[in-house]
C-alpha cells in the first residue's frame, strides 16, 4: 500500500515578496476573471473591449469628432497600435475618420449612425456583465473599491492625459 504524504493533501502556503506584490497579483487575478466575462458579451459581436471603450468615448461626443490622439490618450488601457484600432471599426462602419483642411496631420474620428446602434444593441448585455462581475458587492463596498483603485493608480497617472474615469 502506497503512503499517503501529508504534504501533498495539505494546500499549498502562498508566499509573497512583498504586500505590495501579494495587493498587485489579487488586481491582476482580479481582472483576468472579470475580463473572461466581459470577452463573452463582446465576442458575441466581434467586438474587442478596446473597440468598445473608443465606440463608448466617441458616443460621448456625438455628433462632434474626437481627434485621434486624444482618443487615444482617453483609452481605460492604451492601444499600441491606435491606427489598426480604428481601421477595424471603420471597416466595420461604425466609425469615420476625416482630416481637417486646416490640419492635415490631425485626424478625426466620429462615431456612425450604425456604431451607435451596435452600443444600444449591446447595452443591456453590457449592463447585466457588470451586475454579474460585481452585483455581489454592495454600493458602500463599490465605493471604497473605486476610491481605493484610483488612489492606488493617482501617482502613475499622466496628468496631462488622464482617462476618462479620472477627468
Amino acid at each position: 500500500m502506497a503512503k499517503s504524504s501529508s504534504h501533498a493533501a495539505s494546500p499549498a502556503k502562498q508566499s509573497f515578496d512583498s504586500l505590495e506584490q501579494e495587493v498587485f497579483l489579487n488586481l491582476w487575478r482580479t481582472y483576468d476573471r472579470l475580463k473572461a466575462m466581459e470577452d463573452e458579451v463582446f465576442g458575441q459581436v466581434g467586438l474587442s473591449a478596446q473597440q468598445y471603450n473608443a465606440l463608448r468615448l466617441l458616443q460621448s461626443v456625438h455628433p462632434k469628432t474626437m481627434p485621434t490622439l486624444v482618443l487615444g490618450g482617453r483609452l481605460i488601457s492604451r492601444a499600441p497600435d491606435m491606427t489598426r484600432l480604428l481601421d477595424r471599426l471603420e471597416r466595420r462602419g461604425w466609425l469615420l475618420r476625416e482630416r481637417k483642411p486646416e490640419n492635415r496631420r490631425v485626424v478625426e474620428v466620429r462615431i456612425t449612425k450604425e456604431g451607435m446602434q451596435l452600443l444600444d444593441e449591446i447595452h443591456e448585455a453590457v449592463q447585466e456583465s457588470h451586475r454579474r462581475q460585481l452585483g455581489h458587492l454592495n454600493k458602500k463596498v463599490l465605493r471604497q473599491l473605486a476610491d481605493l483603485l484610483r488612489q492606488a493608480r493617482q501617482p502613475h497617472e499622466d496628468a496631462a492625459n488622464l482617462s476618462f474615469i479620472d477627468e
